[in-house]
């Protein structure tokens, strides 16, 4: 089985810092869900919290202040797989703590 570790860091190292549309650091704000104006910090804490709210007055919200479709596709993806790694991050020390012999 390989190492999900350098996968996920991998994962991490192409959506925040490879190629885009939008600058790095705001993609590394977007995965840490901290740091962005709004509206972009309103549909970020959206997506990583209760992603089966987001509407498209949201989407268009974040459009009229500017930032484009592409735009606002690489920060939500960014929102959900920082929150999915939270999440992941949590379980794993959990079942490491719960699994740990004494």
């Amino acid at each position: 089985m390989s190492d999900i570790r350098e996968a996920r860091k991998v994962l991490e190292s192409r959506i925040v810092d490879g190629q885009g549309k939008v600058s790095p650091a705001e993609r590394r704000a977007a995965f840490n869900n901290k740091g962005l104006a709004e509206p972009l910090a309103g549909l970020v804490d959206k997506v990583a919290r209760h992603a089966y709210r987001v509407t498209d007055k949201d989407i268009e919200e974040a459009k009229q202040s500017g930032v484009t479709e592409d735009q606002i596709f690489e920060i939500v993806v960014c929102a959900a797989v920082g929150q999915a790694t939270r999440q992941y991050d949590v379980a794993a020390a959990a079942l490491e703590a719960a699994t740990r012999k004494e």
